[in-house]
C-alpha cells in the first residue's frame, strides 16, 4: 500500500508515474467518483420526492418539466463521466496511466491534475478536434 502525504502535489521533477504520483492520481478519480454519486443520490431523491406534485398551473408545470430534463441530462453526462473515471482507475490498475493513447507520450501532470481522465496529450487533442472539424465541414 502506497502512502500519499496529504500535502503532496505530483511535480516534473520526480519519476513520471511513480508509485505515489499513481495512488495521488487513484484517489483524485476515486474522490470524484464518490462525489458524482453522492449528487446522483441527492438529485434523484429530489426528483422522487417532487415526483407527486402537479402543478395545475400550465407554465409551472413546463417548467418543472424543463428542469427535470435538465437535470437527467446533466445525469447522463455524469454517467459517461463515471464511465471515463473507470476507465481511467483501469489504466492506473495496468500501469498504463499518463500515456497518450495516440503516441504513448506522457501525457503530462499539469493537464492530467486538470482533467485526470485524459487519454491524450494536448497535441493529439487538438489533431483529434481538427480532424473531427474536417469531417464535420465535409458532412456539411
Amino acid at each position: 500500500m502506497v502512502t500519499v502525504p496529504s500535502n503532496y502535489k505530483p511535480t516534473e521533477k520526480e519519476p513520471y508515474m511513480n508509485p505515489v504520483m499513481l495512488e495521488h492520481f487513484r484517489q483524485k478519480l476515486v474522490a470524484w467518483k464518490e462525489s458524482i454519486i453522492k449528487d446522483a443520490d441527492s438529485t434523484l431523491q429530489e426528483l422522487q420526492d417532487e415526483g407527486g406534485v402537479r402543478e395545475p398551473d400550465i407554465a409551472d408545470r413546463a417548467s418543472i418539466e424543463t428542469e427535470v430534463a435538465l437535470e437527467l441530462r446533466a445525469r447522463d453526462r455524469q454517467r459517461k463521466l463515471i464511465s471515463k473515471i473507470d476507465e481511467a482507475l483501469e489504466r492506473i490498475r495496468t500501469s498504463e496511466y499518463g500515456y497518450c493513447e495516440e503516441t504513448d507520450e506522457p501525457i503530462g501532470i499539469k493537464r492530467l491534475e486538470v482533467r485526470p481522465v485524459a487519454t491524450l496529450t494536448i497535441e493529439a487533442q487538438e489533431r483529434h478536434e481538427r480532424m473531427e472539424r474536417t469531417h464535420r465541414d465535409d458532412r456539411e
